[in-house]
């Protein structure tokens, strides 16, 4: 219950978009224990080696953009080349590395051509996690380019992935090479999105990384289709550079956030780590059902901001607030 819209958002933030703290802090000391376990396979006769400073948080709960409710932690598990090389010309999304002729376990996931088969790879570290005592009642499995660890214990899984680092290449950078789902590597680098989500934050005041929890919350809630969550995060880190200021009030953020949805989802939205190019991959339609929706909420919005500062209603303002952001958005008391 709430008497103010201010009171409302913030209400409504703490209790139903932000991650609990507790459950944060919990989640983080059972990823340092996961990441304990992984780190003894590298003593283990017939794994790879590993290389823990390769290691990686990645994914929105480590850029602190994950909403309510924690459903995933991403992790990037580093190995170490022992001779592996790979072909920097390849395309980004189809890497291939030539094993280590010295790594037992390099040897026994390479093809005919002495390549290193990604799939197989992933298969040792399932097997490898199987084997631990402490996660024998839970699942875990191989979905495409990661390996799930579901915790029974817990309310989130673990997306594991197997990493190898690169050298500098041509233009100065260097990447990570992660399980492709075909059976060849790709490149990343979350940590160049990390710093950028984290540099628009400094830069705006740290106003936002809650700016993009609401707009993950609001995407999950409205019956319209869904925008995948590192696209959309990519479309509010646009929105975000291309203000110098943002308002100090979530609402007003969120309402000027729906507008610019509303022009751009539609449009091409290039990847922050500057590899993958273009990631709307949505349909036409898709992206005009997304555009539709938005422009219809932020006029609501606009509604909800005239009734609570020229009309001073509250009540009037967090009604159509709760019409926009679902049941669970407080009443008005």
């Amino acid at each position: 219950m709430a008497t103010t819209v201010n009171e409302a958002f913030t209400e409504f933030m703490s209790d139903y978009v932000n991650l609990d703290s507790t459950v944060t802090s919990d989640a983080r000391k059972s990823r340092d224990n996961l990441l304990s376990n992984i780190a003894e396979f590298d003593d283990k006769d017939g794994f790879f080696d590993l290389c823990s400073s390769y290691n990686v948080h990645f994914g929105s709960f480590a850029r602190k953009t994950k909403c309510r409710a924690l459903d995933d932690i991403d992790l990037m598990i580093g190995i170490s080349a022992s001779g592996a090389t790979y072909c920097s010309d390849d395309p980004w999304d189809n890497v291939r590395i030539t094993a280590s002729t010295t790594n037992e376990a390099q040897v026994e996931c390479t093809r005919d051509d002495g390549t290193l088969n990604s799939t197989k790879v992933a298969n040792k570290f399932k097997k490898e996690l199987e084997n631990v005592r402490e996660y024998s009642r839970s699942e875990v499995r191989r979905n495409g380019e990661a390996i799930i660890l579901n915790l029974k214990s817990k309310e989130w899984s673990f997306d594991i992935v197997p990493c190898f680092h690169t050298v500098k290449e041509w233009n100065g950078r260097e990447y990570f090479l992660i399980p492709n789902g075909d059976g060849n590597w790709q490149k990343t680098d979350p940590l160049k999105d990390k710093e950028h989500v984290t540099s628009t934050n400094q830069n705006l005041d740290g106003r936002v990384l809650e700016l993009i929890r609401l707009c993950k919350k609001w995407n999950r809630i409205k019956n319209i289709k869904t925008i995948p969550s590192y696209l959309l995060e990519t479309l509010i880190i646009n929105y975000c550079d291309s203000k110098s200021e943002l308002s100090q009030y979530i609402d007003l953020r969120f309402r000027d956030a729906l507008y610019y949805i509303a022009n751009n989802i539609c449009n091409p939205i290039y990847d922050m780590k500057e590899i993958q190019g273009n990631i709307n991959k949505m349909t036409p339609d898709d992206c005009k059902s997304v555009s539709n929706k938005a422009i219809s909420e932020y006029n609501k919005a606009c509604e909800a901001s005239t009734a609570e500062i020229t009309e001073k209603d509250q009540a009037k303002a967090i009604r159509i607030w709760g019409e926009i952001l679902g049941g669970d958005f407080p009443k008005y008391e």
